[in-house]
Formats: structure tokens, sequence, C-alpha cells
């Protein structure tokens, strides 16, 4: 998204377009957000550019920038999704976590199937990464290895849909994190489901492959509630 005045104007706007501060058919003004934020006109329209890439707001002649319907919206943008997270955390987990259900299981299958030897081996080198960093409480040096997995399997399925569907999961992924949601040492379940995965797409176990993303992608849900609870 930007940094500097462009990023933290747009962090705001998006959060309350997203929390409905903002509810769809209201209209924003150019020279409304210069004064708010002490902006030049320039800031103000790249910020208004940006909330229209994702589909957020529409402009209109003779109107202003006018706030879209929420089913208008990019649900798959990772800034939305970083944005309805803040505002419905739970009801934006459970519709993240139906997504991953629905993909994540039928891109590891596939993955058993297509997957070339380069992702194969790579895929087990980066289950064994988790195993060593979760043993070490190397929190940050596992996230890394934990989005580069799930990003190779929707690759190595060989579904091109499937495989624009990485920027969704990283960015919940590293929300987990970074909202102290993940423990420090990962649970053992899960890391063993890694290997799992890894494994049966090595052997070209699809029927394996997907039961046990289904289970991997339950447990992370039931983690992460479980934080939110505690």
């Amino acid at each position: 998204m930007g940094g500097g005045l462009h990023g933290k104007v747009l962090e705001v706007l998006g959060q309350e377009i997203a929390e409905g501060a903002h509810v769809p058919g209201s209209v924003l003004r150019i020279e409304q957000l210069e004064e708010r934020f002490g902006i030049s006109r320039s800031v103000a329209r790249e910020v208004v550019r940006t909330l229209a890439s994702i589909r957020l707001v529409v402009g209109r002649k003779r109107v202003g920038i006018v706030v879209r319907p929420r089913e208008e919206w990019n649900s798959f943008d990772p800034a939305l999704i970083r944005w309805r997270l803040a505002a419905d955390r739970s009801g934006e987990l459970k519709t993240l976590a139906e997504l991953r259900t629905a993909v994540e299981p039928v891109a590891a299958a596939a993955a058993a199937d297509r997957a070339e030897d380069d992702h194969v081996a790579r895929l087990v080198a980066l289950s064994e990464r988790m195993v060593a960093t979760s043993r070490a409480g190397d929190l940050d040096a596992f996230m890394d290895a934990d989005v580069e997995f799930h990003r190779l399997i929707l690759t190595a399925s060989g579904n091109e849909m499937f495989a624009q569907l990485h920027e969704v999961v990283e960015e919940l992924l590293r929300w987990r994190a970074g909202h102290g949601l993940m423990p420090v040492h990962p649970r053992p379940v899960a890391v063993r489901l890694h290997c799992e995965i890894a494994e049966c797409i090595r052997a070209g176990d699809r029927v394996r492959a997907e039961w046990a993303m289904r289970e991997l992608v339950a447990e992370a849900l039931e983690g992460t509630l479980s934080g939110l609870e505690s």
C-alpha cells in the first residue's frame, strides 16, 4: 500500500469504510480529505485511486467519491482483508476459514497429482524447516516458511486461480502472528500436519493430502479463535 502520507491516510479511510463509518452511498470529497488530513490534492487523489482499485469507492461526476455497496468490494484484496479483520475479527476469520477449506484441500490433492519435482523438494525442505524453527522458538522464520509452504501448494496445484489466492492466505497467516495468536512454539499437531502434507504430495497420495490439509485449516481456525477468547 505504500508508506508516507499516502499510506497513513489510506489506512484510516480504508479502515473507516470497512467498519461502516462511511456507509455505502456516502460521498467523500477531495477538498474535505485535503482539509481533514492536511494533505495535498495529489496525495488525496492517489488515496482515492487506491481505494477505487479495491472497488471500495467510485468517482461520479458532479457528485464526488461515492462509497460502493459491500458486495462490490474486492474481498480478495489483502488490505481489505486486514481492515475487515480489524473491524470484525470473528466474522472475517470464519469467512476466510470457509474459503481456505473450499480451496486449499483441493489444491493439495491437485498438487499430489501435478507438482513438479522442484515443487516437491521445496515443500519437503520447508516442512523440515518448520520443524526446526518451531523447536527453536523462531516464530518469524517459522512464519516465513509457513507462508511459502502454502503459496507453493497453491502454485503446485496447477490451477492459476488457486495460485492467485496466495496473498489472501499470506495476509491471514501474518495477521494471526502479528496479533499474538500464534504461540512462540507452534502446536505440534500443526507442524506434523505440514510434514504429512508434504510427504503425501511427494508420494502422490491425493486423498491423504486433501484430508491432512483439511485438518490443518481446521486446526488453524480453532487455534486462532481460542487465542481470541483467552
